[in-house]
Order: structure tokens, then C-alpha cells, then sequence
């Protein structure tokens, strides 16, 4: 820092105060010069003990009976509590984040006097959308030696990048360096003029893309008004370094189509989840640098698509991603294997009849498992609803010598395939067709499931005692405390371990647990 040598005039306190220069006070940052508060902030605490000037505390902690002493402060004092003090007519006023009220007071205190008054200042700048590339929007206008910058004429939009450019490495838009492309005629006075070489940010077509995709042949307008039903839009996924840039600009967007009309809302979108990132096998992020990149393209050869799509959402929760594991990825694909054997399986004889244990287990695990994926799928749970379909492979694998062929078989398997079908497309679409179903799985209704057939006949309820399982019993589904005590007590295990005295209390937690008090 630096000292003017000019001198202000603290207006709480009318003191003077020294005027410095400081290389950490920021010129877009409200009006660019500060108050320092030595005493409360950590920053300005370093530079006046750097250049020793005075540290005068103007927050008395709540904890405290005086004012800290400035010559001993190891560090700033953030202002988490208190009150205001040495501060002239605003002593007494309580600060910090429970009741924040000194700086309403000190705003009100400078209008009243005529010595300033409250403004919001915003740290936002003027977006620059232009860029020096050839992938882009051309920017419609023209530059005409007699006329100036001239806009091209609506009739004359879109303007269309040349296709024969010539990349070259000196840093310049290939647009700049074409022969033909950038020179035209003026659209006010008809002479010789040139086009603008740069290109709009692509943040600007991303900006306001939703609108434009429901209707991207509508001549009217931006877009068509009659899809306002399906804005704004429900749902927005999303890395999490879109959150400043591709998110703030799309708001601004919006914001200003509301002010023209063309949207009746503020926000273009009503929930963001933002996925996780998918890290090196070396858990750090993907790097040239770091060698640790895996090629998504070299393993789609290896692989096949569906098996990276499913590997990469059963990796962990989508929100978290997680490191890549080359070893994971085969756990997929064998599984992807049994689905493809399992979907073509067929009745070794004839149709094995439909009825017994054994198909009211499959059916019961078959609602189950559409209950629990389509829950799943709509909380972004990917990877528990792949858990599922796994659940359900596995009872198929067990059923298909006793029931492949059977009605309960033929509605299990097709009704897989359906719940399959968002999460491995090509596998599921290709096994639709080969069991001779109508195409495309993709244009199916999404199964029902009936919590009737999805309930369970018994359910396990684990037995403690003072706290501790000692036991378990198969209960039936929904059964009464009296009954769920009376199974736990004739439980030998839990006799032997009561010595055939009975319980001093019995807690049950339906359909969770028994606790026995001994």
C-alpha cells in the first residue's frame, strides 16, 4: 500500500482518518474505495499491522466486558455477536448474523444528516460477445465506408459461415482470412463493404436454446408461443461449472424475453441437479497432464454403448460421480450378458404351467422392482435402480428352468426389457425385436405396478434383547404387536437367553423389530 497523504473524515466519529492506496482493494467492487475496518476484518488486520496503523475496535463481543485491546489481537474479530461501539451515534446497535442491524442504522443515520444515503451496488459487467473463431453466429452486421456499422436486414438473416475456411494457428478468425465471404454490398447505399468477422459467444445461443428447439422452424418469431406449456423447463441437468457462466446468461435471457412479453416467468428453469464428475482411476480429475484420462470411445468399441452408459451411473450416486474402475465396468457387462441370455431363454418342452410359489415370487419381485426403479429413476438415483434390475436378473436366472415359457415368465421378461429400456436402449431395443414384440420399446407406456402384488407374504423382524439382536423371526406382512411378541417369545434361542423368565417390558416397532427388556 500507499499513503495519498490526504486525510478524511470518519462521519460517526469525525475524526480524521489517512487515505491509503491498497493493492487488494478492487476498483469493480462497489465504488472502489473502502472503509477499512482494521479490527474486524482479516485483510485490512494485516495491512495496517504492516504498515502500523491504527486498529481501533468498533464491535464489543457479547462475551466480553470491554473492547478487544488492539495491541494484543491475534487476529481480526469477524462480528459474529454484539454490539456497536465507538461509533458515535450508533453505539449500542446490535451486529452479527441473529440480528444485523447496524448497518440499516448507519445507512439511516447518513440520509438524516445529508452525509450519504443507501444504494445497492451490483458487481456484474457488460457481457463482450464476441469472439475470434469460425464456430459460431456470424454477428449481422456490416461496416460500409460511407454509412458506418449498418445491421443486415431481417430479409437477409440467417447469414450462412462459409464451409471452404482455412484454419491457420496466428490466433485470427478464419473468417477474417477468407477471400470472398467477408466482403458484400451495403443494405442502406448499395456500395462495397465488409461483414464482421467475429462470431457471438456460443453462451448466446446456448442461452435461450429450450425455446428455440421446440419449434426451429417457426418463421413468427424466436419461437413458437404456443409451446409456452412446456416452459419453463421442469427439469435442468448440468456439470456444476455451468452454474456462473451458461446459467447466469440464460437467466439474463429470460429475464429479458419477460420484459419484451414473450414469457409470462421469471426463471428458464424451475429445478437444477447438477451431476457429479467422473475422476481418474486414480481418483483426481481427468487430466492430459496427469495421464489419467480414460477415451469414453476406445471403451464404447471395447464395450458396446450401453455398457458405459450403465457403468457410468452405477459408479455411485449421480450427484457425487466417483473414480473410474476398469474392474467395474466387466461387473456390467457380465450382468448385460445374463439379461441377453435370459431375454431369449425358451421352455426346454412344453409351456410350464403358470401357477405355484415360484411364479407368485417372480411376480411379487417383478412390481417390486417397478415400484423401485421408476422411484428411483425420477430422484436420479441411477445407480439403485440398476441395483434393482440386477435384483430381478437374479430371481429370473433362478426361475427360468421352472417357469421360462409360462405366462408369469413372458410378462416378467417383457416387462424387464420396458424398465431396461432408458438405461441400456440399443440392448433393450434389440431384444424387443427379437422376441417378436411391435416396435419400438421406446414408444411403450412405462409399466404399472399394483402395491397388492409388490407386498410382501412374511417379512424378517429382527429380536433384541435390552438392545441387542439376539434373534430373528419370519412374521406375516402387517402382523399385530401381540402377534410379533408372541412369535419373538417362542423363539428357544431367546427363551435360553431370558432363562424362562419373562420379559420386564416388550417394545414392538411394527413390521421393524421386537425389543425385549429382560
Amino acid at each position: 500500500g500507499a499513503d495519498t497523504g490526504a486525510r478524511a473524515i470518519n462521519p460517526f466519529t469525525k475524526k480524521e482518518i489517512p487515505v491509503w492506496i491498497a493493492d487488494y482493494v478492487m476498483m469493480g467492487y462497489g465504488t472502489g474505495a473502502i472503509m477499512a475496518v482494521p479490527a474486524h476484518d482479516q485483510r485490512d488486520f494485516a495491512f495496517a499491522r504492516r504498515y502500523q496503523l491504527p486498529i481501533v475496535p468498533v464491535i464489543l463481543p457479547p462475551d466480553g466486558d470491554s473492547a478487544p485491546d488492539p495491541a494484543t489481537m491475534p487476529a481480526a474479530y469477524p462480528g459474529d455477536g454484539g454490539v456497536m461501539i465507538h461509533s458515535g451515534p450508533i453505539d449500542g446497535i446490535p451486529v452479527g448474523p441473529a440480528a444485523h442491524q447496524s448497518v440499516p442504522a448507519a445507512i439511516a443515520y447518513l440520509e438524516q444528516t445529508g452525509q450519504g444515503r443507501g444504494a445497492v451496488t451490483y458487481r456484474l459487467r457488460d457481457w463482450l460477445i464476441s469472439r475470434q473463431r469460425y464456430w459460431g453466429t456470424p454477428i449481422p452486421i456490416v461496416y460500409c465506408p460511407h454509412c458506418g456499422e449498418i445491421p443486415v436486414p431481417e430479409d437477409q438473416l440467417p447469414i450462412t459461415l462459409p464451409e471452404d475456411v482455412d484454419f491457420r494457428p496466428t490466433g485470427e478468425s478464419p473468417l477474417k482470412l477468407h477471400p470472398t465471404w467477408r466482403f458484400t454490398s451495403c443494405p442502406q447505399c448499395g456500395g462495397p463493404a465488409e461483414r464482421d468477422t467475429d462470431t457471438m459467444d456460443t453462451f448466446v445461443d446456448s442461452a435461450w436454446y429450450q425455446y428455440r428447439y421446440l419449434s426451429p422452424h417457426y418463421t413468427a418469431g424466436p419461437f413458437d408461443p404456443a409451446y409456452r406449456a412446456w416452459l419453463p423447463v421442469t427439469q435442468y441437468t448440468g456439470g456444476i461449472e455451468h452454474a456462473v457462466m451458461h446459467l447466469l446468461y440464460t437467466r439474463f435471457w429470460t429475464k429479458a424475453m419477460r420484459d419484451l412479453g414473450l414469457v409470462d416467468f421469471d426463471e428458464p428453469m424451475i429445478r437444477l441437479f447438477n451431476q457429479g464428475i467422473i475422476l481418474g482411476p486414480d481418483g483426481a480429475r481427468m487430466s492430459k497432464s496427469r495421464g489419467n484420462v480414460i477415451d469414453p470411445d476406445d471403451l464404447v468399441a471395447t464395450y458396446g454403448a450401453d455398457a458405459v452408459r450403465c457403468f457410468l451411473m452405477f459408479i455411485g450416486p449421480w450427484d457425487q460421480g466417483g473414480p473410474w474402475n476398469t474392474r467395474g465396468i466387466e461387473g456390467i457387462v457380465r450382468w448385460l450378458g445374463r439379461v441377453w441370455t435370459i431375454a431369449q431363454a425358451v421352455a426346454p418342452g412344453p409351456a410350464p404351467a403358470d401357477h405355484g410359489a415360484g411364479a407368485a415370487d417372480l411376480q411379487r419381485r417383478l412390481h417390486q422392482t417397478i415400484r423401485d426403479v421408476g422411484e428411483h429413476t425420477d430422484q436420479f438415483r441411477f445407480n439403485t435402480a440398476i441395483s434393482a434390475m440386477m435384483e430381478l436378473t437374479n430371481a429370473l436366472v433362478k426361475a427360468r428352468d421352472a417357469l421360462a415359457g409360462s405366462a408369469a415368465w413372458e410378462t416378467t421378461v417383457r416387462t424387464f426389457l420396458l424398465l431396461l429400456a432408458p438405461y441400456a436402449p440399443h440392448l433393450a431395443e434389440e431384444l424387443w425385436a427379437r422376441r417378436g414384440y411391435a416396435y419400438s420399446i421406446h414408444q411403450q407406456p412405462w409399466p404399472a405396478w399394483d402395491p397388492a402384488l409388490a407386498a410382501e407374504e412374511t417379512v424378517e423382524i429382527p429380536v433384541q434383547i435390552n438392545g441387542k439382536v439376539r434373534d430373528k423371526i419370519q412374521a406375516p406382512a402387517g402382523a399385530d404387536s401381540a402377534t410379533l411378541e408372541q412369535l419373538a417369545l417362542a423363539r428357544p434361542r431367546i427363551q435360553e437367553l431370558l432363562g424362562g423368565q419373562p420379559p420386564r417390558r416388550v417394545i414392538v416397532v411394527a413390521g421393524k423389530l421386537v425389543n425385549l427388556l429382560a
